[in-house]
């Protein structure tokens, strides 16, 4: 089977590197000259592990290639799976220009029957705006269906998510895009992957639910740990113990300083939206949208309540991605609370092991960038612990000692454990913790 995957981002690069190792021939298409041409040289423009590997085997071996050529991707190929951006607009809603963009080009290119996905994520009604498209503009009678697969890929862990899906959603009308479809993902049956065969709008919406959902349990956990700190609770413990029971299960009740990433804040915003465009008022998603801002603010008065006045101060920042294993650092919290310091008149020094050069087109030259944890904290009147890369987990706390002005560490990951720091002579804190 040949299909196409129209856009070479996160979920375009990864969906096609490892649909080619299922023995798919795959062309993935970018109409970014620069970033073909990378591509082809097997240089991946993402911080994601084990995706080099998958791209330069599936090359090797002649399932994928690269291209700018759309419309020879687009005729060449049985399915066409849309994987371009999606953005929010500054109102919540989402941009759909590059989808509406690319359907058109199929509408032209069509030159037999096709099978036509969106991987993007689109809000419910996109498979049919892509159906109306298709057919108004379309010069010829040809055959095609319109189908919904969406993505659940983490950052960091995005490979194995695909080749281990929890489940595989399929939405389309016709029962031989269905067939197709469940063809395209036969390694995943030898391996009793749960496949959720449905409507295009019921799979359209699957996908922000279970994000929005996602992004629900990070609030309620961050106002567990913030009632925790009233109250001289473990949050921790508390999330063990609700974790246990099989119905809310352990996932995502991890405190910090609020969720990030190109998908939950995006997903939250973009189930808003759809529900106010049907006159629904989704008063949950508001409030989980309003405590993930407040959090970055939380995060910033626990900072300035352990260095006092934040003015002239050097803040050391450990991590500035959303998550660890990525260099995504789109809404990170990380970010956000630099440039909340950075506005009381603190001065910012900071590292990432990948996220810096995206840091760096974000904050200029407002920060100092340093090589290593230890050059980060050397004269910093604290240290801030704001991603937890597996490196932080471990680092000479002795010699972070030496290093800061002051021994001030504030852990908003919850790293190191509060009595053994405070033991150690710090002056500590972490989130939901006493």
């Amino acid at each position: 089977m040949n299909i196409a995957i129209i856009g070479t981002g996160y979920v375009g690069l990864v969906t096609g590197a490892c649909f080619a190792d299922f023995g798919v021939n795959v062309i993935c298409v970018d109409k970014d000259d620069s970033k073909i041409e990378k591509l082809k040289r097997a240089e991946i423009p993402i911080y994601e592990p084990g995706l080099k590997e998958l791209v330069e085997k599936n090359m090797r071996e002649g399932r994928l290639s690269f291209t700018t050529d759309i419309e020879d991707a687009i005729r060449r190929s049985l399915v066409i799976m849309i994987a371009v951006g999606t953005p929010p607009r500054g109102d919540g809603s989402t941009d759909l220009r590059y989808v509406e963009e690319v359907a058109r080009t199929i509408a032209k290119n069509l030159n037999g029957y096709k099978v036509i996905v969106t991987k993007s994520t689109v809000p419910v009604g996109t498979g049919s705006l892509i159906e109306k498209i298709i057919r108004e503009e379309c010069p010829h009678d040809h055959r095609f269906d319109v189908a919904s697969n969406p993505e659940f890929l983490r950052e960091g862990s995005a490979v194995e998510d695909f080749m281990r899906p929890d489940r595989v959603v399929i939405g389309a009308r016709s029962e031989e895009a269905k067939a197709i479809l469940k063809d395209l993902y036969a390694p995943l049956y030898l391996i009793e992957t749960p496949f959720v065969i449905t409507d295009i709008e019921t799979a359209e919406l699957i996908k922000y639910a279970s994000n929005a959902f996602l992004a629900l349990k990070i609030s309620f956990i961050n106002e567990i740990a913030n009632l925790c700190e009233k109250v001289g609770a473990d949050v921790h413990v508390v999330a063990k113990a609700m974790g246990l029971d099989r119905r809310i299960g352990p996932k995502f009740l991890h405190p910090g300083p609020g969720f990030g990433g190109s998908c939950l804040p995006k997903d939250t915003m973009g189930l808003r939206d759809i529900a106010k465009r049907k006159g629904y008022n989704f008063r949950l998603m508001d409030a989980v949208v309003k405590i993930n801002h407040e959090q970055r603010l939380r995060m910033k008065e626990k900072i300035k309540q352990m260095v006092g006045t934040l003015k002239g101060k050097t803040i050391a920042v450990l991590g500035l991605t959303f998550k660890p294993n990525t260099d995504d650092i789109r809404e990170s919290p990380a970010i956000d609370i630099i440039r909340l310091l950075l506005e009381e008149g603190a001065s910012i020094k900071c590292y990432d092991p990948a996220g810096m050069p995206n840091a760096r087109a974000i904050l200029g030259d407002s920060v100092e960038y340093c090589k290593d944890s230890y050059h980060t904290a050397e004269g910093a009147d604290c240290l801030v612990i704001a991603t937890e890369w597996n490196q932080f987990r471990n680092l000479d706390m002795e010699h972070i000692k030496e290093l800061l002005k002051e021994p001030i560490v504030v852990d908003l990951r919850n790293v190191y454990d509060p009595q053994k720091m405070k033991r150690a002579g710090f002056k500590y804190t972490s989130v939901g913790r006493c």
